[in-house]
């Protein structure tokens, strides 16, 4: 289908160009527009509900991602992060697309044991096939769906309360997101450690830092000498400066973070591990990389990525439908593929705009339209707010929407009178 022009239309035309191209029943459309959640269900997910918190559900055009077309759901708040995605893969589609990949879905735990015997790390190692098949009682339906324990592995230290043992587990999750399943393995294997190695446990949990859950996106992006220079050059930028790689990582998650959100993940735990992965070894960096090929310029991603597409907030109605009907993702794989790719582009996006014409020129005419209902307007004037600042991108304040708000009603006051 093509979207040639859909960030040009209403949301009512958009969600009829949606509603085909997804087939979307009646009730799917009333779920997309009311968000698929009512006061008495939050009661149930959360403590404490007295409301409900709304927010925009866009979604990003033109991806072509190892071959397949697909449409992005993403959710937040941030202007121009849709329209910047959506240009990036447009660029990206010149040249083919994205080629994406994720490796098996593999998370891991660790349980964490104090004042153990003196010799655990190698009683842990000798008792390692009992352990494992411990691990996969605990969790049948993982090893019935082809997933299961890949590994134990311990690791002592020393610190200035005593001796410390850490039990390393990673366990194949498939489809889902797999915090649960890691800790209740962990809360299941603990007592075994216990009764081998002595000691007191202290603490069974998952990893956020998901080092063998691996997602890679590569594009094509240019075949301009002058712009890959300059795109080159903010690469090294990041990687030679800790405060432009936190916020050049930032723009990635941007993309990656809000596809998290529209499917029913957990955010904070994908950019936890991100951020950590960044970090793994000798400094922090960015997750991107850019050079040269055959004349074109290409990017690279690679990252953590835990995204399911069962189980926990996967279940809330309009997740559900980002993951079904408007991805249609067959499984775990395929969604962080996605979001590998569309994380490379988002970057990839932010370097243009930066290298070219700076971020906040873009940025900034967007975000009038929300200055101005900020400021109480109307949808049609926050549009004609929109309109009046094309060009003058360096004048939009709070204080000036206001004073064309004000002058703008002034007018029509006295063209009725």
């Amino acid at each position: 289908m093509d979207y040639s022009g859909f960030y040009k239309k209403s949301p009512a035309e958009r969600l009829a160009i949606l509603r085909e191209a997804c087939a979307l029943s009646d009730g799917e459309v009333a779920t997309l527009l009311s968000g698929g959640l009512g006061i008495d269900e939050a009661d149930l997910m959360r403590e404490n509900v007295v409301g409900l918190y709304t927010l925009p559900l866009s979604v990003a055009t033109n991806f072509l991602i190892n071959g397949k077309e697909y449409l992005i759901p993403m959710v937040g708040e941030e202007p121009s992060v849709v329209a910047a995605a959506s240009n990036a893969a447009k660029r990206a589609r010149e040249f083919g697309g994205f080629t994406a990949s994720s490796t098996d879905p593999v998370m891991i735990g660790e349980i964490h044991i104090v004042g153990p015997d003196p010799e655990a790390v190698e009683i842990v190692d000798a008792h390692r096939t009992e352990l494992i098949a411990i691990i996969d009682e605990a969790i049948p339906s993982m090893k019935k769906r082809g997933g299961g324990v890949r590994e134990v592995w311990p690791r002592m230290y020393t610190s200035g309360l005593g001796r410390n043992l850490i039990i390393y587990f990673s366990v194949d999750v498939r489809d889902a997101m797999g915090a649960n399943t890691i800790n209740k393995a962990a809360e299941s294997i603990a007592p075994h450690i216990v009764d081998l190695v002595g000691g007191r446990i202290n603490m069974r949990i998952l990893s956020n830092l998901s080092i063998k859950r691996l997602s890679k996106a590569k594009a094509y992006f240019s075949v301009d000498a002058s712009f890959t220079k300059d795109i080159l050059d903010a690469q090294a930028f990041a990687e030679n400066d800790i405060f432009r790689a936190v916020t050049h990582n930032k723009g990635i998650m941007n993309g990656i973070s809000a596809l998290a959100l529209a499917t029913g993940n957990d955010t904070r735990a994908v950019e936890a591990g991100a951020h950590g992965y960044s970090a793994y070894g000798s400094a922090y960096r960015p997750l991107t990389k850019y050079y040269v090929e055959n004349g074109k310029l290409a990017g690279e991603i690679e990252l953590p990525l835990a995204l399911g597409t069962i189980g926990s907030g996967t279940n809330h109605r309009a997740a559900r439908l980002a993951i079904d009907k408007i991805l249609r993702v067959k499984s775990s794989q395929e969604l962080c593929s996605v979001a590998a790719a569309l994380g490379l582009a988002q970057n990839f996006a932010a370097l243009r705009a930066l290298t070219q014409e700076g971020i906040n020129k873009g940025h900034m005419r967007l975000h009038s339209k929300t200055l101005a209902l900020q400021a109480g307007a109307t949808p049609e004037e926050a549009s004609a707010v929109y309109e009046y600042f094309k060009g003058k991108e360096d004048k939009i304040s709070s204080s000036a929407v206001k004073e064309f708000l004000e002058q703008m009603r002034n007018q029509k006051r006295e063209g009725r009178s």
